[in-house]
């Protein structure tokens, strides 16, 4: 066959797709026009690239760009701490940028305030060395969460409270929810109780109960809502669920700006934190020679080191107003469609002899989860395909997914069967540092076992050519051993 009738039944396999998808999917096209991501992004397709790594990093669009630039170059704003007319200018962008985040998840201001962090992991840091972590206190979290949560309990263990960790169960890596209650109610004596878990996984997708934080609370917890994997495609509307504290990070929804992420916190939560420091604008007075200082500012001023990145978040109030003419609800029906679309075809694709070519980590259906896939890649004899081998091949075709344990060794060391025993040898001796790589080599020569995962994520900008392109990828790995790639 030659090239251009390859590429003409290509093009005709994909017509056909493409008709059978947006017929299933009605709602797919009335959502969101394909004429938002021609104008928008159209960098994506006039430079090649399916990106499919939303949950690491979200895409921004060209309407973000050209008014943040036009705001800056018809302004003159300075550090906002003074007041004069240009520190007044700046200021006057940041609470706009502040009341904005707090409109959008449909915070009240008499309930919530938002602090301003560089990220998610910004914010999460801020909690750890800021609670009242002490002998008799608890923290109770899962086994999915993201690295930043999960070095909050060395805080935690340094101030001596319990630490108690909840495990996912296989197949579909969900919480147990019998232990989730077991754990809220077996630390009644705490005085200081903080449950942290994500509102969805970065690993697997999967959507925890949002109704465990009223029972958290009833129980007297301080419930901790990782939210930076749930906002970018769901609606989080802080008038219906009320954490005690809520992470985000901005470039996860809209791209831009990256160093720009925020805590939304509720009063009450806030002021129950304890920094164990102070800085430029956190404190009423400093002094040298007095040897003293009083009191950290009241509400978000307090935590904000410094000097907040006032000529960046700006940007973050256009991100928002961005997503709002989109509609976040219209975001979520488009990677619904796509995930589950390429959730079935993952189904299906086998080898010649009928074995399959992926294994899902996670649930396999739409039910309860989000637009993140994580998956081996099988060769048909099961063996599973080297990961950064994927990555780099998917690389030379201009596919961007992502490989590793996405910080997320709970639910990987899970999801691949590697016991305590098996992941202590990476920490045998403390004075030899070991990388992820490091250990996932001893694991696998010491068991067989892979403990590593692919994973592709949808959002803002994702299309059907996309999860198509990528799965003709895929295709093309068929019979091929693992050792031959």
């Amino acid at each position: 066959m030659t090239g251009e009738a390859e590429v003409e039944l290509a093009d005709t396999a994909y017509e056909s797709a493409l008709a059978q998808f947006l017929g299933r999917y009605e709602g797919y096209a009335a959502a969101m026009p394909d004429e938002m991501r021609a104008s928008e992004y159209a960098r994506l397709d006039s430079l090649g690239h399916t990106y499919l790594d939303y949950t690491g990093g979200g895409l921004y669009a060209e309407s973000q760009l050209r008014a943040h630039h036009e705001l800056l170059s018809q302004g003159i704003f300075g550090n906002p701490h003074s007041h004069n007319p240009t520190s007044l200018a700046a200021t006057k962008l940041v609470e706009e940028a502040r009341d904005k985040v707090l409109a959008f998840f449909n915070a009240d201001p008499d309930e919530y305030d938002v602090v301003f962090t560089m990220n998610a992991s910004g914010a999460l840091k801020l909690i750890g060395e800021s609670y009242p972590f002490e002998a008799g206190s608890c923290y109770l979290l899962s086994y999915d969460n993201h690295n930043s949560v999960n070095g909050i309990r060395e805080f935690a263990r340094r101030g001596g409270a319990q630490i108690t960790y909840v495990p996912v169960r296989k197949p579909e890596l969900r919480l147990d929810e019998d232990l989730v209650r077991r754990g809220l109610t077996a630390a009644t004596s705490c005085e200081h109780r903080l449950f942290a878990y994500p509102a969805q996984s970065n690993f697997s997708g999967v959507k925890h109960p949002l109704e465990w934080i009223d029972e958290a609370q009833d129980l007297g917890w301080d419930v901790l809502l990782d939210c930076a994997a749930f906002v970018p495609t769901n609606r989080l509307d802080l008038s219906v669920v009320k954490p005690e504290y809520v992470p985000i990070s901005f470039y996860k929804m809209f791209g831009y700006p990256t160093g720009s992420g925020a805590l939304i916190a509720r009063h009450e939560a806030l002021a129950k934190l304890r920094r164990p420091w102070f800085a430029g604008g956190t404190i009423t007075l400093a002094s040298v020679q007095g040897d003293g200082w009083f009191n950290l500012a009241s509400g978000h001023t307090g935590f904000e080191d410094g000097t907040v990145d006032y000529l960046g978040l700006p940007a973050v109030r256009i991100g928002l107003e961005h997503l709002e003419r989109i509609g976040i609800e219209n975001v979520h029906a488009r990677v619904v469609g796509l995930a589950d679309w390429l959730l079935e075809r993952m189904s299906t694709q086998l080898h010649s002899n009928g074995a399959p070519m992926f294994r899902v980590f996670g649930p396999e259906t739409m039910d309860r989860r989000g637009a993140t896939i994580a998956f081996y890649l099988l060769d048909p004899e099961g063996a599973v395909y080297d990961v950064y081998r994927v990555e780099e091949m998917a690389g030379g075709r201009n596919i961007s997914v992502r490989t590793g344990c996405f910080c997320n060794p709970g639910d990987g060391e899970v999801a691949h069967d590697i016991t305590p025993d098996e992941m202590s040898s990476c920490f045998s001796d403390p004075e030899i540092p070991v990388t992820l790589k490091d250990c996932q080599r001893l694991i696998t020569d010491s068991t067989g076992k892979v403990p590593n995962t692919i994973r592709v994520s949808l959002g803002i900008a994702s299309d059907f050519a996309d999860v198509w392109r990528f799965s003709e990828f895929c295709d093309g790995l068929r019979d091929v051993p693992a050792s031959k790639i």
